[in-house]
């Protein structure tokens, strides 16, 4: 049995023509499917590498440190609890617990309700001292006391 069969002798007069023409088609169809996609990978690259990237402010209040403290606390629930990881009434029980163990208001303007807000934004956010010192607007040394 011979495997080699003339592909010319089993078609109809006219259909290589038709065949041919087909598979040059596809191939058309094809190079420009793959030219398609190399263009959007191209973009896609330029994108992220050229182009910087929008950064959307999480803080949108202009206040800073204990100014910011007093709006999370008077402010909508959720906004303490984003922020510092609890909720308002927890804040509050921590507060009352500091309180009634000996913590008061430093001698440098910190009150007790920034240094929780300091000590459970850190815990929270990750951040490092210094950064969450700039968000304050205290010093280092004030921070990590």
């Amino acid at each position: 049995m011979d495997i080699d069969i003339d592909l010319e002798m089993q078609l109809k007069p006219g259909q290589l023509e038709a065949v041919i023409l087909e598979f040059v088609t596809r191939c058309k169809h094809l190079l420009d499917l793959l030219t398609i996609i190399l263009m959007q990978i191209t973009q896609v690259f330029y994108q992220l590498l050229f182009i910087p990237s929008i950064h959307i402010p999480h803080h949108t209040s202009i206040l800073t440190g204990c100014a910011w403290v007093l709006e999370l606390l008077t402010g909508h629930p959720e906004c303490i609890k984003i922020n510092f990881g609890v909720p308002l009434e927890i804040f509050s029980v921590l507060m009352r617990i500091l309180r009634e163990n000996g913590v008061r208001d430093s001698r440098h303007g910190v009150t007790v309700e920034e240094q929780l807000g300091i000590f459970l934004y850190t815990c929270v956010t990750g951040l490092s001292s210094r950064l969450v010192a700039k968000w304050f607007q205290r010093s280092m040394d004030t921070i990590t006391r």
